[in-house]
């Protein structure tokens, strides 16, 4: 099992090397933007790192308390698709002995999440208030639950990428963005150029969930396809900077137009957290094959 210290380290360098990747749309290095900056991100990971990495408080609780501590010292919403995908990851990285691979032990341990860890979660998605956020036709957040946190995400699976990764076992955090985040290593990568290339992964096989929220879904296919074209023109022969002027040239097109695809740039984070703590977990013991 991977030690506290471990497992909150692996969270922080999954939200520097995101924030270090020029992510166009989103928030990073590079430019600040939608009223937040790097800073902010960082802060809010030092921060969150050892609750979300405490295995002596429940799934559900430590949800909770990262983002109250969010909201108290960094004053807006940075986080909540991050918490809610990176504290199921910790847990399962907690929990080596019950099966030998972390997907499979991340799907698992959201089956055992209780209506205890379904409150807290309300809570803590009430707290964030991210944007978009409005009433829904069941399961409320602003209504006490009535049903587990996984009966609940199922319903809103089909609109929102953070509830579809808790139903379908992270698919598509280990199958599309890890997978590009290694794919990327493998072919010669460095840098924040593994990082890119599984956000644009993500980008340009889903419909942003955050864009779909305020924007609609005409404008997250749009980016949605703009992200597929902007990943096969990376992959051409480019210098750096000639990379660098690209992403930010899309980045400033998007920005000026309000388009954030945060839930891409959270799950990005996931998958180089879960990337991270299966390199530190090493081999699978004989005992646990």
């Amino acid at each position: 099992m991977l030690s506290r210290a471990q497992i909150a380290a692996a969270y922080e360098a999954a939200c520097k090397a995101e924030i270090d990747a020029l992510k166009p749309g989103n928030v990073h290095r590079f430019a600040d933007g939608h009223r937040m900056t790097a800073d902010h991100f960082l802060e809010s990971a030092r921060l969150t790192a050892p609750i979300i990495a405490d295995s002596s408080v429940k799934p559900g609780r430590r949800i909770l308390e990262a983002v109250r501590v969010t909201r108290e010292k960094v004053g807006t919403n940075t986080n909540l698709g991050i918490i809610l995908l990176c504290v199921p990851l910790a847990w399962a990285a907690e929990m080596r002995e019950s099966a030998p691979n972390l997907q499979q032990r991340a799907a698992n341990v959201l089956e055992t999440m209780d209506m205890e860890d379904t409150a807290a979660i309300f809570q803590a998605i009430l707290l964030a208030s991210p944007g978009g956020l409005g009433s829904a036709p069941e399961h409320d957040v602003h209504e006490a639950p009535r049903v587990t946190i996984m009966d609940a995400m199922a319903t809103a699976a089909d609109r929102d990428m953070i509830a579809r990764q808790y139903v379908s076992g992270f698919r598509d955090i280990f199958q599309t963005g890890m997978a590009a985040l290694e794919a990327a290593r493998g072919a010669g990568e460095i840098g924040m150029w593994p990082t890119v290339f599984a956000y644009l992964a993500l980008l340009s096989s889903f419909d942003d969930s955050h864009i779909m929220r305020k924007h609609g879904v005409a404008a997250a296919r749009r980016v949605r396809d703009d992200a597929a074209k902007l990943s096969a023109q990376l992959s051409m022969p480019m210098t750096e900077a000639e990379r660098i002027d690209t992403l930010l040239s899309i980045d400033r097109t998007w920005k000026a137009e309000d388009l954030n695809p945060g839930t891409t740039a959270d799950m990005t984070v996931a998958a180089y957290f879960a990337s991270e703590l299966m390199r530190l977990e090493g081999p699978i013991p004989e005992a646990l094959s």
